[in-house]
């Protein structure tokens, strides 16, 4: 039988380029439609076109590991990419909690592109995420209080309730407060709501539609958010290390602020679309009076001095002067 050299060796190529492929394995804990989930698709699409399809993703069907398991999930090789809420780990994480302050901003753009920058600046070089590559930092929109049965009017209203929480700042200046909250992921709120263990929880405005919590019928808002949440988009270092020069240089290139935008932009979307819907589905909203916005700011410096003492701890200087900065850059985005 004749071979024809030309077809052999241009099968062969296909070959050889088909080996060379890397793919990504990519997880989510978050519904399909959620806007980081969908975030992180637009990221791997603009990987697999700066790579001219060298690297690609795979979607995996389920979550690698409960939410707050990601962190080691990626940094084990479980899965090469995904995203976390820092705070689903206590303790781990300190420099991160800086995004998570009450009355930071009211959108997702503005907190996380001024993270990404302050995150880039201090806290990438002392190794904030140590064990696998930071592609980028970002927040959700700014934190509510949700109840289900009665409206909340002061911080003495939350006081007689339960609350769900997501951890990091949060959780601390709820116990400044003296609130009932417990730590649990988002992904249990549905449970937690409607068996009545909880009373509300503590949430953007695009969970309630993401997390199907229809039961939900009061928010009380505050202007910049009673608090934030700081996550971590991130993929596994050995897997980023193996890559070609110019495989890194493409996907450092769609990530970092460019990647937080795009995580920063589906909140952004989605929280709007959700306040749409609140308004057909009867949710009853209220701004935070101004008694009530002061007992919290009451609480807020104290809440500011252990994220200082804890960060200088952590080997940041000038922690107190970072805070400034960071709150200073959030205005910038406005």
């Amino acid at each position: 039988m004749t071979r024809n050299p030309i077809t052999l060796a241009a099968l062969m190529a296909i070959g050889t380029a088909a080996s060379a492929q890397t793919v990504l394995n990519v997880s989510t804990w978050l519904p399909p439609a959620h806007g980081a989930t969908v975030a992180q698709n637009q990221w791997c699409e603009a990987v697999e076109k700066e790579t001219k399809g060298s690297v690609k993703c795979n979607l995996l069907p389920k979550a690698v590991s409960a939410p707050p398991g990601t962190f080691d999930a990626v940094r084990d090789g479980l899965a090469d990419v995904s995203f976390t809420v820092d705070g689903y780990t206590p303790g781990r994480f300190v420099f991160t909690q800086v995004a998570e302050f009450p009355f930071l901003g009211d959108s997702s753009t503005a907190t996380t592109v001024a993270y990404q920058r302050i995150y880039n600046k201090y806290f990438a070089p002392l190794g904030e995420h140590k064990g696998v590559k930071t592609l980028a930092v970002f927040t959700h929109g700014p934190g509510i209080i949700f109840t289900v049965k009665q409206p909340v009017g002061s911080a003495a209203d939350a006081a007689k309730l339960k609350f769900r929480i997501g951890g990091g700042n949060i959780n601390e200046l709820s116990k400044l407060m003296g609130w009932n909250t417990t730590l649990k992921p988002a992904t249990e709120s549905f449970e937690l709501l409607s068996t009545g263990v909880m009373d509300g929880t503590f949430f953007p405005d695009e969970s309630l539609q993401s997390m199907r919590l229809s039961m939900v019928k009061y928010a009380t808002t505050f202007p910049g958010g009673l608090y934030n949440t700081s996550f971590v988009f991130m993929m596994n270092q050995g897997k980023y290390d193996a890559l070609k020069p110019e495989e890194k240089a493409a996907i450092d290139k769609v990530s970092g602020e460019a990647a937080a935008r795009l995580f920063a932009a589906g909140w952004d979307r989605t929280d709007a679309a959700s306040r749409e819907i609140q308004k057909t589905t009867g949710v009853q909203r209220q701004m935070a009076n101004e008694a009530f916005i002061n007992d919290v700011k009451a609480k807020q410096s104290q809440l500011e001095d252990k994220w200082v003492a804890a960060a200088e701890a952590r080997g940041l200087k000038n922690a107190r002067a970072v805070l400034a900065e960071f709150r200073a850059e959030t205005q910038k985005m406005k």
